[in-house]
């Protein structure tokens, strides 16, 4: 008689593994969410060395942001974030494009591939105090166009509300444009180059083959670079924090959202602070949604590939 075989399954240590993944994120990342979306229906705060609360009053916070500045610092974010995001993902998606075009044959690509991404590896707290230290009526640039004899009077870069947030809008730019286009340069070397050589022979020229082309084809890192950049443009804090120390000046016209939350985390306002969390993290809920279906909504297959399909034959009809 043949022995049967005891089957042995490891498919139990593959939960084992990642478990250590699920208990950090329960206590480290779940229960402080919750925590966050409970706070927000209690008056709870800190009036000097008496505690108020936690007192249950409903929507209340929520109430009371809608009637504060909140509004106004959203704005500033939205303008902070649109100064550095458009020249990022302009700036990226030419630099991707043209180190992955293998016709222009650029030398040193690993070299150039560095240098773009270095900015990336400094600390946001570290650009900020340079561009302050730069930029300020007695830093270098001053002096540099002053010895020129550019200017009379040294320029407040930082005392203007368009030098405030273009000096934001800067540094973020160049602190993320790299990654952007790392990833862009990934998504554009996973397209097989027999499609390139398909439309080389039909006659394509280089800005049809990007705009009906690679920008179809890449639509989901586009997807995921627009999601991320959001998200990241709601949390925007440590720049605009380190450049105005913290007062959003001039006139608060450089405050961000994150900057007016934690300034109720300063003040034990732990109510509208949870609040405010909430409303942010709907609103990028809701960003996130749209920017998906605007980008990935028609495609077929979820890789653009309809999209590119319908390009490629405008394309033709247009040569012809």
């Amino acid at each position: 008689m043949k022995k049967k075989r005891k089957s042995v399954s490891y498919a139990k240590w593959g939960y084992i593994f990642i478990l250590p993944f699920f208990i950090c994120f329960f206590i480290f990342s779940l229960i402080p969410l919750v925590d966050t979306i409970r706070y927000s229906f209690f008056e709870y705060y800190r009036s000097g060395i008496k505690e108020i609360g936690p007192n249950f009053v409903g929507m209340q916070n929520y109430i009371s942001l809608l009637g504060s500045d909140m509004l106004k610092y959203a704005g500033n974010t939205l303008i902070l974030w649109v100064i550095g995001f458009i020249p990022q993902i302009v700036v990226a998606l030419l630099l991707a494009n043209w180190f992955t075009d293998i016709r222009l044959k650029i030398r040193g690509k690993q070299f150039f591939k560095v240098v773009i991404y270095l900015p990336n590896l400094i600390m946001a707290s570290a650009f900020a105090m340079l561009f302050f230290a730069m930029f300020s009526t007695n830093g270098p640039i001053n002096s540099i166009l002053t010895s020129l004899g550019w200017i009379s009077e040294p320029i407040d870069f930082l005392g203007s509300v368009f030098g405030t947030r273009s000096l934001v809008g800067l540094m973020n730019f160049l602190m993320w444009f790299g990654n952007t286009t790392i990833m862009l340069m990934a998504a554009i070397m996973g397209i097989s180059q027999d499609i390139f050589e398909a439309c080389e022979l039909d006659g394509c020229t280089s800005v049809k083959r990007f705009f009906y082309i690679t920008l179809p084809l890449i639509r989901p890192i586009l997807a995921y670079t627009l999601i991320t950049s959001i998200i990241g443009g709601l949390q925007m804090f440590d720049v605009p924090q380190i450049l105005t120390n913290g007062q959003g000046n001039p006139d608060r016209t450089s405050m961000t959202l994150i900057m007016f939350l934690n300034s109720h985390l300063e003040s034990r306002n732990y109510g509208m602070a949870g609040a405010l969390s909430v409303y942010l993290f709907i609103v990028s809920g809701i960003l996130c949604f749209f920017v998906y279906r605007m980008t990935n909504g028609n495609n077929d297959d979820g890789y653009g590939s309809k999209a590119a399909k319908r390009k490629l034959k405008e394309a033709r009809k247009g040569r012809r």
